[in-house]
């Protein structure tokens, strides 16, 4: 449904090395980085698996906080996002585990980014496909 979306970040470098780090457990990289004449002077990267879906933009962040969530094939992802994350610098918001209350295999983990923004990595697989 949704082709890509942009998130405004307050300092590029900090949030696109957390992103980097905590992305890379499930597949997702750095695929673009824009030159700034290209992008009204502010410094843009996209992620993505194949192509680049996620992006972000040093500009005036969101007055809302965000919550994004990203697909995890295996359960297995969700634990080494949800590890790489603490180790760039997110803060706990969810540790990994089951969300019956979505539904019986919603497997999750959340944490905050450097802008307080809520990031998801879930997998609906069951656990025998972990």
């Amino acid at each position: 449904m949704i082709d890509h979306i942009t998130i405004g970040i307050t300092d590029f470098a900090r949030s696109s090395a957390f992103y980097d780090a905590v992305l890379a457990p499930l597949g997702i990289g750095r695929l673009v980085d824009l030159p700034t004449g290209e992008t009204d002077g502010v410094p843009v990267c996209g992620y993505g698996r194949k192509a680049p879906g996620f992006w972000l933009a040093q500009e005036r962040p969101a007055t809302g906080l965000l919550h994004i969530a990203f697909h995890a094939d295996h359960r297995a992802q969700v634990d080494a996002f949800h590890a790489a994350a603490l180790r760039a610098g997110g803060r706990d918001n969810g540790a990994p585990g089951l969300r019956p209350h979505y539904h019986a295999d919603y497997y999750a983990a959340f944490i905050l980014d450097p802008d307080g923004h809520n990031i998801e990595a879930v997998c609906h697989a069951p656990a025998d496909g972990a």
